[in-house]
């Protein structure tokens, strides 16, 4: 794919041109008041020692949007006993769930005990999901990006990101984790996601990693991309031409470039040149309305994905800020 998107020095300077809703942050506190109010205690079983030995895993189950429980893994490193550690909250790309413990044993091998969110209403294109979606309703493209999009009240998006933010509050409440040392961390609609906790959940999160994020931008990336996910949007307009205005207005409030103004964590992000599916600029629309710190990893030549050395990258961040 060659490059088809802004020049580098015009995505320097890109702005969203979406307005953002008057009542932006005070939605978003309603949502998170609703979930916290209806939430139950989080309970954690001890997960397959026979097949990881010293690497403590268990499986979790929350309270997410609206109390629906959602499931996870909480993994620490061996030998770590309860010590508080820095923690990394996990977010998974479109499509996926939680899948196995094995699949991120990465940072607990580097000394981090990582919290993994499954994704309600996914899994099983790429790897497993446990989590059922509820609550939705309407016609919809096959997927889950147009599920509700007629309010932003019933949109699955809006579920998603209040799931994401509960990880996080619950996470810090676990034993053996320090939640003055917290990150958030995901690519694509996982990158999206950690973009989401780390604004909704503010000041609780200290480090943001990004990779390639989905969800930003929606009103320039469903008319510049023929791509999936995006593409079940335009294709569903398409269609639906009565529901265009009320689509759009319901995306403005699950936008991450103008949640990405609330974020207080240092962030990392990273960018593919030729990445049809999160076109760039959508992707520096959520990095140039951050105004905390942050880095920008750009890969002139790849698409939606990243290099195996930005992973090294990512590990010498955490190093540095967690």
């Amino acid at each position: 794919m060659p490059w088809f998107d802004l020049s580098e020095r015009e995505l320097a300077q890109y702005r969203t041109a979406t307005a953002e809703p008057d009542n932006l942050d005070l939605w978003w506190k309603s949502r998170l008041e609703e979930a916290r109010a209806a939430a139950r205690p989080p309970v954690l079983s001890p997960y397959a020692a026979d097949a990881y030995g010293p690497l403590p895993v268990w499986d979790v189950e929350f309270s997410g949007y609206g109390g629906d429980r959602v499931r996870g893994w909480y993994i620490r490193p061996g030998g770590a006993g309860d010590e508080p550690l820095p923690t990394v909250v996990c977010f998974i790309g479109y499509g996926g769930g939680r899948g196995l413990p094995s699949e991120h044993a990465l940072l607990p091998a580097a000394g981090y005990a990582v919290f993994v969110m499954d994704t309600r209403g996914q899994g099983g294109r790429w790897t497993l999901g446990a989590t059922a979606d509820s609550g939705f309703a309407g016609p919809e493209h096959p997927g889950v990006m147009t599920r509700g999009i007629a309010s932003p009240e019933t949109y699955y998006v809006t579920r998603l990101m209040v799931d994401a933010a509960r990880a996080v509050e619950v996470a810090a409440e676990l034993d053996g984790v320090d939640p003055a040392r917290l990150a958030v961390s995901g690519g694509s609609q996982g990158g999206g996601l950690a973009l989401a906790a780390a604004a909704l959940c503010g000041e609780a999160v200290r480090v943001c990693q990004a990779d390639v994020p989905f969800l930003c931008d929606f009103q320039r990336a469903v008319t510049i991309t023929g791509a999936e996910p995006y593409a079940e949007i335009s294709n569903f307009l398409a269609q639906h031409v009565d529901l265009i205005p009320r689509a759009l207005d319901t995306l403005r409030y699950v936008d991450g470039a103008l949640l990405s103004r609330r974020i207080t964590a240092t962030c990392l992000l990273s960018v593919g040149l030729m990445d049809e599916v999160c076109p760039p600029s959508t992707v520096y629309a959520a990095y140039n309305e951050i105004t905390a710190p942050k880095e920008m990893a750009v890969f002139p030549f790849s698409g939606h994905t990243t290099p195996r050395v930005h992973d090294e990258r990512k590990l010498r961040h955490l190093r540095a800020h967690l």
